[in-house]
């Protein structure tokens, strides 16, 4: 029998899980799996440790009204149904916001989750429904330890002039502080980064997480000293459907000369903004740079633009740069959003190797740049069961 950890990505509209075995060493994925189209048309997919996928017919028939509440019981039964030889012994979930003071993952209690429903109105989008998912799993596995993992606490090492707005003193005092989100895969990064720069990798570290959402993160010494999203996750790079930075004066305009309320007006920011809004057509990046509309192409060359100025500017946190890291969906993916990105930052000594770029190797910068560049997946489930692992096994 093997003693197994479930760690759960709880979403909006999908819900992320994997196994992984609860033993010493790095964590290596048994299965990870995937419902998406949560209150439309939900899909069940697993893929083993390979990475192939499981036939469809292992899985439940899911009515197309079913919410999270009824699915993290089927997912848990069959889990248990088909992990022959498995025990889940704790439950790790990601938490987008832990507030100010959160360093580190912590054991959820009753007096944790109250902390953490009062953080609901800073990450509206993702916050109820990760708290609703480790609900779920007490209410259907009442004695399975849970742990929630926090993606504000890696920026919790920035100083406090990295954390600060220039507002009254007494909202800051309140808690209207830069958090900065993505921290998990930071931490992930961070812990990995040794192997591809040495010592080295204690130096001057720009960490790119481009997705559909997205961000930046400046490490010294594998801490964060800053990062480019702030109270919220609406803050910094332009993102897939979130407009990143905007002058606060839109906001104030639209409620006032265009009537809209604030709710209208955080679905516009939140869903119809960044790459979607942008192009009219999508907030996928891979149809975008298939499509021949001027508005994508747009699209495309503004994310770019975004992203270089943000570096540029994290770059003087640290004064100057000694690697550029890109890391999550399109950062990964996108040989194309790397290039154009770093074409606009020569001058700080940033030289790309084209063909290894083409190609996604590990490494794209060419032997004339003073700016190490790689291309590192990103592994948030990772980090999520060691900290659960390490927690659970104090007891």
């Amino acid at each position: 029998m093997t003693d197994a950890i479930l760690v759960i990505n709880a979403g909006s509209s999908s819900l992320k899980f994997a196994i992984y075995p609860d033993a010493v060493g790095p964590p290596v994925a048994i299965l990870r799996g995937k419902i998406a189209g949560i209150g439309s048309a939900p899909v069940f997919t697993v893929k083993n440790g390979a990475g192939r996928a499981l036939p469809q017919d292992d899985f439940p028939q899911l009515e197309k009204s079913i919410g999270l509440n009824d699915l993290v019981p089927i997912l848990l039964d069959w889990i248990k149904a088909h992990s022959e030889g498995i025990t889940i012994t704790a439950a790790g979930h990601r938490v987008v916001h832990g507030g100010p003071h959160r360093d580190g993952p912590a054991r959820v209690t009753q007096a944790l989750l109250a902390d953490l429903e009062a953080l609901v109105p800073l990450a509206p989008m993702h916050q109820p429904h990760n708290l609703a998912a480790i609900r779920c799993v007490a209410a259907t596995a009442p004695d399975l330890a849970q742990v929630a993992c926090f993606d504000t606490s890696f920026h919790r090492t920035q100083n406090r002039l990295g954390q600060i707005f220039a507002l009254p003193r007494k909202l800051t005092d309140e808690g209207i502080l830069r958090y900065g989100f993505h921290g998990l895969s930071y931490e992930y990064i961070a812990s990995i980064l040794p192997q591809y720069l040495g010592h080295m990798a204690t130096g001057r570290v720009i960490v790119a997480h481009l997705g559909n959402g997205a961000s930046m993160c400046a490490m010294k010494n594998l801490r964060s000293v800053a990062t480019s999203m702030g109270f919220t996750a609406l803050d910094g790079l332009m993102m897939g459907r979130r407009c990143g930075t905007l002058d606060p004066g839109v906001v104030l305009f639209l409620m006032q000369h265009k009537g809209l309320t604030a709710q209208e007006i955080e679905t516009l920011l939140y869903e119809q903004s960044g790459l979607f809004g942008v192009s009219g057509v999508s907030n996928d990046m891979v149809v975008l740079e298939a499509s021949d509309d001027a508005c994508a192409k747009e699209a495309i060359e503004l994310f770019c633009y975004r992203a270089a100025r943000e570096l540029a500017a994290l770059a003087t946190d640290m004064g100057g740069v000694d690697a550029i890291v890109f890391t999550a969906g399109i950062g990964e993916n996108s040989a194309r959003v790397r290039r154009m990105i770093c074409e606009r930052l020569e001058w700080l000594g940033v030289d790309l190797d084209l063909a290894a770029n083409e190609l996604g190797a590990s490494r794209i910068a060419s032997e004339a740049s003073s700016v190490d560049i790689l291309v590192i997946a990103t592994n948030e489930e990772a980090v999520i069961a060691s900290a659960t692992r390490s927690l659970t096994q104090k007891l």
